[in-house]
């Protein structure tokens, strides 16, 4: 990998101080650019409007004001950001970028490729969100005063609707990346865009077993702690907790707790119809380390994700993770080994139940959940992507006199128009 700078690269991220996937993705490749020197200006939502350099990062963020719509709690889109146009255009015409790389489409995705046109330099789109499922799970839930069937439809035609959308603005970028192999290859027939996998990585320092005890561990009258971590929201389809707890107890379980990370919508709901089941809410640093090596089992019911960076989490903890066999966190799990693949609330609660009476078995998979975290890197991953950056985008003059260049792309990546 060229480490010289050769690569300018203005990033815009739907996401950057919440708590979630795209955002620690996103923080994380501000880091790998600081350790490495690397020039990358950085364009995202934040509390204020101010144009900042920290070494060789340059930070824009802008405020997302009163007019907006509201995601999840702490996260939205505003919807006058044209209003940013201009500042973010003369800062980036400064910062003079070879390329703009953008994580959907949101206000900072959108304001992404248009100064990508604007200045003439070729755009990069990384896909994190499945927002046509999203859509659809919450347009579900809106409509739970129709009939099954009638919802059911609604959804189903909403989630093609939303995904032709999708595919229509990824299209516009020269080159995709993606988390998991089903959407690399569904982006790449879908848009005729050459489409690579973007994995991610783990701070398997600060996410350890370190943080418990064996004694803690082994004692023999505690509760089997079952975990989760993320958004309490439709889409991830948490409900599922609540009907894992009922086969637990239908299946005569009675030593178990559920230690539910996170905060959203649903985190009323859990509270009100789950019978021994801890909610504190969002964690960070430390203390969600201390969270994750406290469980015993990690459960995670959403079908939706495209990786799941929470299960890397939970397995650097050493703890083995439960996930749906749809999404992307099915990649991360080997059954019998980490985890298990699960497809419903019985199967779930069946695997719980024979690690609760096997803790030999389970210190087995504890120690394997580990050592498959242990393989992911996040400096490996920035350091592919600056590599497809460097095979895709030759070194040229794109970006340095504010007029659209015409694109020159290398062999290795030949579908690029």
């Amino acid at each position: 990998m060229n480490t010289n700078g050769t690569r300018r690269v203005a990033f815009f991220t739907d996401s950057f101080h919440e708590v979630n996937g795209v955002a620690l993705t996103s923080r994380e490749f501000v880091r790998f650019a600081q350790r490495r020197s690397l020039p990358v200006f950085s364009a995202h939502a934040g509390s204020g409007t101010c144009l900042s350099r920290e070494g060789s990062v340059t930070t824009f963020e802008f405020h997302r004001g009163a007019v907006k719509w509201r995601l999840e709690h702490d996260l939205a889109i505003d919807l006058l950001f044209l209003r940013y146009r201009s500042k973010l255009r003369a800062a980036l015409a400064e910062f003079k970028p070879d390329l703009v790389h953008i994580t959907g489409p949101s206000d900072a995705g959108i304001l992404g490729a248009i100064l990508a046109w604007d200045l003439g330099v070729p755009l990069v789109a990384s896909w994190h969100t499945n927002l046509h499922e999203f859509g659809a799970r919450r347009l579900g839930q809106a409509l739970l005063f129709l009939p099954e069937r009638m919802r059911a439809s609604a959804a189903s035609r909403f989630e093609g609707f939303a995904l032709d959308q999708c595919v229509r603005f990824y299209r516009l970028a020269k080159v995709i990346f993606a988390p998991n192999a089903e959407l690399v290859e569904m982006l790449a027939d879908r848009t005729g865009r050459p489409a690579f996998l973007m994995s991610r990585g783990i701070d398997t320092e600060l996410f350890s077993p370190r943080h418990i005890s064996s004694t803690q561990r082994t004692r023999l009258d505690r509760d089997f702690v079952v975990g989760y971590a993320g958004r309490l929201s439709p889409e991830k389809n948490v409900r599922l907790l609540a009907a894992i707890e009922r086969a637990l107890i239908q299946a005569g379980m009675r030593n178990y707790r559920f230690l539910i990370v996170g905060y959203g919508s649903e985190h009323a709901w859990l509270s009100s119809v789950m019978e021994r089941a801890t909610l504190p809410g969002v964690l960070r640093g430390e203390d969600l380390a201390r969270a994750y090596a406290s469980m015993d089992a990690f459960v995670f019911p959403s079908a939706t994700d495209t990786f799941g960076n929470v299960v890397l989490e939970a397995m650097a903890s050493g703890v083995p993770a439960i996930v749906t066999r749809e999404g992307g966190p099915k990649y991360l799990v080997h059954p019998g080994e980490n985890g298990e693949l699960a497809s419903n609330a019985a199967e779930f609660a069946g695997f719980v139940s024979a690690w609760s009476r096997s803790p030999e078995r389970l210190a087995e998979m504890r120690l394997r959940a580990r050592e498959s975290a242990e393989r992911f890197s996040w400096d490996a991953v920035w350091e592919e992507v600056y590599r497809r950056y460097e095979r895709c985008f030759p070194q040229q003059d794109s970006g340095s006199s504010g007029t659209r260049q015409p694109v020159q792309m290398a062999v290795a990546c030949p579908h690029i128009l």
